[in-house]
């Protein structure tokens, strides 16, 4: 009997033994990898933010810049910054501005509200301007440090960085109330101070000699008319003479 009990706790403290490894196991797994974050859906944040339809349909309708800013996202360690203009901003253009400008030089307005690099509204205030853009032109940014209020100037459109639809590595969108107008793009001719052609005061100093009197060439003209009449005059008294001696 004693040999029995044995024998079965035996085989309890063995079967226990052959359990435990696997209950450690289950009580300590190991954390599971975090998922990939998947990429950023740019047209999204616009869409959400419910008063871009202009420039949404600006950059996958008339152009391909949003494709190439979402390329750009996934390929880039700079990450990039959107300036955004409401569709109001678009509404207070000069009739005409956008439908006057090539299909290219759309795109460069658009690019020209991209910054190749992530920014902060607070690293926006410390830059060196002018900061490049997407479109090569630069922008300058003027503000107080510690502070959001950021202000961008094209040189030509002046207004405050509102607005963050979406601040996060390697993203960032803000809202602008006015499109951003590049001075390269859109700055009128000065008109021409440079005075008259040559030909024109030639053609005018002729002109104003022929209405104060006859030419050296007319004068040649009326020289040679007299002296054929005092030429005739003098054969005619010759003519006379002679007929009366004879």
């Amino acid at each position: 009997m004693a040999s029995s009990q044995f024998i079965l706790l035996a085989l309890i403290c063995s079967i226990l033994l052959l359990l435990a490894p696997s209950q450690t196991l289950a009580q300590s797994p190991s954390a599971p990898a975090p998922a990939p974050s998947g990429p950023v859906n740019f047209t999204g944040i616009l869409d959400k933010g419910g008063q871009f339809k202009t420039l949404i349909h600006l950059m996958t309708v008339e152009t391909q810049v949003a494709k190439q800013i979402e390329n750009q996202l996934n390929t880039s360690s700079e990450g990039l910054t959107v300036f955004a203009p409401t569709d109001n901003a678009f509404n207070n253009l000069k009739s005409g501005t956008l439908n006057d400008l090539s299909t290219e030089k759309q795109v460069q307005l658009l690019l020209y509200h991209v910054l190749p690099k992530y920014y902060t509204l607070q690293s926006l205030v410390t830059v060196s301007n002018p900061v490049r853009t997407q479109a090569n032109y630069g922008l300058n940014f003027t503000g107080q440090a510690n502070t959001n209020q950021v202000n961008v100037s094209s040189g030509l459109v002046n207004t405050q960085v509102n607005n963050a639809l979406y601040q996060q590595m390697p993203l960032a969108v803000y809202q602008v109330d006015k499109v951003l107008l590049p001075a390269e793009l859109f700055e009128a001719s000065a008109p021409s101070n440079s005075p008259p052609a040559p030909a024109t005061k030639s053609n005018d100093s002729n002109s104003t000699t022929s209405a104060k009197g006859p030419t050296s060439s007319d004068n040649s003209d009326s020289g040679a008319s007299q002296m054929n009449l005092w030429s005739g005059m003098v054969v005619g008294i010759v003519a006379i003479c002679m007929g009366t001696l004879l």
